[in-house]
């Protein structure tokens, strides 16, 4: 199967299931690109999805990213056509259809029901990326600390981001 038309598959399946957000596809993401077909490493992977949310935009950025890595500027217009084509779609339906059986009593059941999953999803999400990213003690216990203040505390996430890029200088420069 031709490059092109995998990324395009991926993508589109991908799109569809990305309920509570696109950060909750990521685990699949990852294992479908450096897993099953080797198209980079898990760190790659990582250092993408980085520099997608470093930048302004969608949080799914990392898409066209990765479909650039892959096959250039071809496979940054797939990728991006797929991810982006049929959820659009898919969701222009089914608000309409919400929007009409707005007083049905399963609506709240479907809701209540679809928390608890996005949750995991976006859980295994940052498992997953805190694993790729954390190669040594050191990025570990800012990955660690990061989390817990972002848990436990108020500080906005910028601050975090700059929290973690001076620790990572102070490393370099002291390593």
């Amino acid at each position: 199967m031709g490059t092109l038309i995998a990324l395009a598959l991926i993508f589109a399946e991908l799109s569809l299931l990305a309920f509570g957000g696109g950060n909750t596809i990521l685990p699949e993401m990852q294992r479908r690109v450096v897993e099953v077909h080797h198209w980079m490493s898990a760190q790659e992977f990582s250092a993408l999805f980085a520099l997608a949310q470093a930048a302004p935009g969608p949080n799914m950025m990392v898409v066209p990213l990765v479909g650039w890595h892959v096959a250039g500027w071809s496979g940054l217009l797939v990728s991006s056509l797929a991810k982006f084509g049929p959820s659009s779609l898919l969701t222009g339906v089914v608000l309409g259809l919400w929007r009409r059986f707005r007083d049905r009593p399963w609506r709240r059941v479907v809701q209540t029901g679809l928390v608890p999953m996005t949750v995991g999803l976006v859980a295994a999400s940052a498992a997953l990326i805190s694993a790729a990213t954390s190669t040594d003690l050191g990025l570990a216990a800012i990955t660690l600390a990061a989390a817990a203040a972002m848990l436990w505390g108020r500080l906005h996430p910028l601050w975090l981001l700059l929290g973690g890029a001076l620790a990572g200088l102070l490393g370099a420069v002291v390593g």
